[in-house]
């Protein structure tokens, strides 16, 4: 059928969208790095026109009509079929979506965007109410077109993690917290390990290269891509070959540009390794927030925080920076960056209490969207669901409820919950990934990274969104969505690094 008529004006439409899809992500990845201040107004109109544009082409009535004749056809392979059912979804729910509405929303969101980046240093919430009222207020209206979820929750985590509810969700939160609560307040108890050299000043421009270096040892392509510096990392596809990654780096924290960098090249590792055939096409991308996710977090910490790393690469580092280095051993360096403590920033937590951050998150967002909170009451809410969760009080709104980008420069609901089974499903497909080869783990202490690569490239990456992510989970894992191999996962890691009995 790919000789089909129907089909061939299918592809170029779904190569049209894909490029203006691109060309709005190339004025966000601008917008977040390089674009000088005065320009935000004008770039918030530019983003604004282009995903008018983008809309326009989405809903557009003869599209629909090529949809038609193409479902009609009987002679579909499975593949056709996937990319059809995943284009008629995208279809329907754009068609809902009045054109004005878009455009409206997306400039507010430049806007919005804008004005957090100034208000965040400043400690202004005050100044962001009136944006987040509006942000809410369009979230709602988006969720309003879809009454088929009585839950706006529930539309918006189906958005990101396609056949997810907050029923699901709220479960997974459950399980993990009842595990992890013991475990965390076991783990505070004990001795600290060292981790006063992580705050010794490191050249930043060194930093940023040993960070670079190691991505590429993971497998990241530079022909296809590029690192930058923004205020808040991201990874972001501008086109079919060209996926791009961003970090921050700080002068006095040695950890800040290294796992910020590879968060992102787990995020790139899947993008670049969907399959070519895929790409430009309804299935050209990640199949869902929280598989998207697990890459970036098991790249990120399963690798990147584990004892046969620092095994391969404690010797580049202290090569980099030998001054600083001179008195610690690789064990203490292992030790120190999987150092747990309770923390008020989510970017910066450990693994231990990261899920106690996302916890609050999404709890603050369900009762953001219930209208059991008001927007003028968020910053206070955000401080007694920190005391509550992780026996904290952030001293100002900036590591508050000013923290993240996400409520700021994008919608309110199913923003968080991605993070959390991303952790999940990091340890799930890492287990599957050594059933399949025995000796990951020594090969990671050589710096080898070819076999892991190998099998997420072959099960996760490639599939692109071919299947479900349910589907998906089971063909590459064998199994379901389980909290099984996460927990097994950070039992055994720290109850061995902090010596205490795990359950």
């Amino acid at each position: 059928m790919t000789t089909d008529p129907t089909w061939a004006a299918l592809s170029e439409h779904w190569q049209t969208l894909s490029d203006l899809g691109g060309v709005n992500s190339l004025l966000g990845w601008d917008q977040s790095t390089f674009l000088p201040p005065a320009a935000a107004p004008g770039r918030a109109r530019q983003m604004a026109l282009v995903s008018r544009l983008q809309h326009e082409r989405a809903t557009d009535a003869g599209y629909g009509r090529l949809l038609d004749e193409a479902q009609a056809r009987r002679d579909l392979s499975p593949q056709q079929e996937r990319t059809l059912a995943v284009a008629r979804r995208e279809f329907e729910e754009a068609t809902r979506f009045p054109g004005e509405f878009v455009a409206a929303f997306t400039q507010h969101v430049g806007e919005s965007y804008s004005a957090w980046t100034q208000a965040r240093p400043e400690n202004d919430f005050a100044r962001m109410v009136p944006y987040l009222d509006k942000t809410l207020e369009l979230s709602l209206q988006a969720a309003a077109y879809f009454p088929e979820f009585s839950d706006p929750m529930d539309y918006f985590i189906d958005q990101s993690d396609e056949g997810m509810t907050a029923e699901v969700v709220d479960g997974v939160f459950r399980d993990l917290r009842a595990a992890l609560v013991p475990l965390v307040e076991a783990v505070t108890a004990a001795p600290a390990p060292r981790t006063d050299f992580l705050a010794r000043a490191y050249p930043a421009e060194v930093q940023l290269r040993v960070g670079q270096e190691i991505a590429l040892d993971y497998g990241y392509d530079v022909s296809r891509g590029r690192q930058d510096l923004t205020p808040h990392p991201f990874m972001t596809r501008l086109g079919a070959q060209d996926v791009r990654i961003t970090t921050r780096v700080k002068e006095h924290d040695l950890s800040e540009a290294l796992y910020s960098t590879l968060h992102e090249t787990g995020h790139a590792l899947y993008e670049q390794g969907v399959a070519g055939e895929l790409l430009d096409t309804p299935l050209g991308g990640g199949v869902s927030s929280g598989v998207h996710e697990s890459q970036s977090r098991l790249w990120e910490n399963l690798v990147g925080r584990s004892r046969a790393f620092w095994s391969a690469y404690f010797g580049k580092f202290k090569g980099a920076f030998p001054q600083q280095l001179s008195d610690v051993s690789e064990d203490e360096m292992y030790r120190a960056v999987n150092a747990v403590s309770r923390s008020l920033i989510r970017t910066d937590a450990d693994e231990l209490t990261y899920n106690l951050h996302v916890i609050t998150r999404y709890g603050l967002e369900r009762e953001l969207l219930s209208g059991r909170l008001a927007v003028r009451d968020l910053a206070e809410a955000w401080h007694a669901a920190y005391q509550t969760n992780l026996g904290l009080r952030a001293p100002d709104d900036t590591d508050g409820a000013l923290q993240d980008v996400h409520w700021f420069g994008g919608g309110i609901g199913g923003a968080f919950q991605g993070y959390t089974l991303g952790n999940v499903l990091s340890a799930q497909f890492f287990e599957a990934a050594q059933r399949a080869n025995p000796g990951v783990q020594a090969d990671i202490a050589r710096g080898e990274f070819g076999a892991l690569h190998g099998w997420l490239r072959e099960n996760v990456y490639a599939p692109g969104r071919r299947f479900t992510p349910a589907e998906l989970i089971q063909r590459a894992t064998g199994g379901p969505l389980s909290v099984e191999p996460y927990l097994r996962y950070l039992r055994g890691k720290y109850g061995e690094l902090y010596g205490v009995p795990v359950n």
